[in-house]
């Protein structure tokens, strides 16, 4: 080989390096930028929940015994209900997707889970993921955590919540899965 076709392959490879760091560059601004030019939150995407008569649903506010709910919560329902996370989040250990997986979240430390990048809003929170944090973070994300980037407008049913806490409960005990 003569100098002319090793600058070939050396030229191909920087270019296929370059290539790729570029594209590494863009996914990284399209998925994790989090701040505007302005140092303001924003949202990557934002997922919309229609619910039914959203206005009564306001104001129809009344104390729910969420533990009691959460006794008779139905896990094939949760399971359904989980359609609505399944976008971003995964069950597998270890196998994040948009959001951290959700192996194990009952009794977690909040954004403690290795190699995620959390918002700085779920860094800064305290504690454990137990049942109570939980339905609070899923009636409204962004009320809990604010500046959190997660899109998610929340569940507002209290059943939905409960069928869902249910079935991320039952994914521990019966899961073999470590």
């Amino acid at each position: 080989m003569d100098t002319f076709e090793w600058t070939k392959i050396m030229g191909a490879f920087c270019g296929a390096l370059l290539f790729f760091l570029l594209l590494n560059w863009g996914t990284e601004i399209i998925y994790h930028e989090s701040h505007d030019h302005h140092g303001e939150e924003k949202l990557a995407y934002y997922l919309d929940v229609e619910t039914e008569n959203k206005e009564e649903m306001e104001s129809e506010v009344e104390e729910v015994d969420f533990l009691a709910l959460l006794e008779n919560a139905d896990i094939d329902k949760g399971k359904k209900v989980f359609g609505k996370c399944k976008s971003c989040h995964k069950l597998k250990k270890g196998e994040n997707g948009v959001g951290p997986h959700l192996y194990g979240i009952i009794g977690r430390e909040i954004a403690s889970v290795q190699g995620f990048k959390y918002s700085k809003a779920l860094v800064g929170l305290q504690g454990v993921w137990d049942i109570e944090p939980l339905n609070k973070y899923l009636t409204k994300p962004a009320g809990y955590a604010p500046g959190t980037a997660m899109s998610f407008a929340g569940l507002k049913k209290d059943s939905d919540r409960a069928n869902l806490i249910q079935y991320l409960i039952s994914l521990n005990k019966y899961s073999t899965t470590e």
